[in-house]
């Protein structure tokens, strides 16, 4: 994948012109991705994105990679979308926007609205929002601070940070390459659910709803801190693996 992303050219093709030789600027470029792979650093940071629903993202190392799982959250998003005339969603905290990008994708009357305290990774999400043709308002600020005040939504989507901070696993595999405020809330793994929880009722339309991404561990937490935000019909959905991997409920 390496020399197919150096040469710009595909498998075959490379395959049926393995003796031909290779630049100098080729190869340089190569070994420098190589050696960074070989440092562990993840394949979408060194291809410069990935494919999630179908759609390729830019990535930098300022956004979290898109895993398939959160392929749940946009496909239930969508789901409760059909038949909605003009809905208006939200996406807390939207990294390179796949998620955000993703719904007004699959729903292109959707007005779609997608926050994040990284300018960074705002940039990111603009770029793909706009390469991929998709009517996304990219706002900077810390939850639902960025918004102004009268805004309302229909639908209300997050993959927060969840990672309680002193998990093991942040220092391990591609996560040591992604923002660490991308994986950790810095505390129990339940902080920025439960803000996003807690703020819910105020900024939904009546009938509402919302879904969170959260921990193979955490539906039942997570579930917990829907209704004490005076949800109705919390419940759960599970990932293909089998894993309750979204909670969400409706106001």
């Amino acid at each position: 994948m390496l020399a197919e992303h150096v040469l710009g050219r595909s498998r075959a093709w490379l395959l049926a012109h393995d003796t031909d030789p290779v630049e100098p600027a080729h190869e340089a470029a190569w070994r420098q991705l190589a050696a960074r792979r070989l440092a562990g650093e993840p394949m979408a940071y060194l291809l410069g994105g990935r494919e999630f629903m179908g759609h390729w993202f830019a990535l930098t190392p300022d956004v979290l990679i898109p895993r398939p799982d959160t392929e749940l959250l946009v496909e239930t998003a969508l789901h409760w979308l059909q038949g909605r005339v003009a809905p208006r969603v939200l996406d807390l905290g939207t990294g390179s926007g796949a998620i955000a990008v993703s719904v007004a994708l699959g729903c292109p009357q959707a007005q779609v609205t997608a926050t994040d305290l990284s300018a960074a990774a705002l940039a990111v999400a603009e770029g793909n929002a706009q390469r991929l043709g998709a009517r996304v308002r990219c706002l900077a600020g810390d939850w639902y601070e960025a918004l102004p005040a009268q805004d309302r939504y229909d639908l209300i989507v997050s993959n927060p940070p969840y990672i309680a901070r002193e998990d093991a696993h942040l220092a391990q595999g591609d996560l040591r390459f992604e923002p660490r405020g991308a994986l950790t809330d810095e505390n129990d793994g339940l902080a920025a659910l439960a803000r996003i929880a807690g703020g819910a009722p105020g900024r939904l339309l009546p009938g509402g709803a919302i879904w969170m991404e959260h921990g193979w561990d955490q539906a039942e937490a997570a579930r917990a801190l829907l209704r004490q935000a005076g949800l109705r019909e919390v419940h759960s959905r599970r990932d293909l693996a089998g894993i309750e991997r979204i909670s969400g409920g409706y106001l």
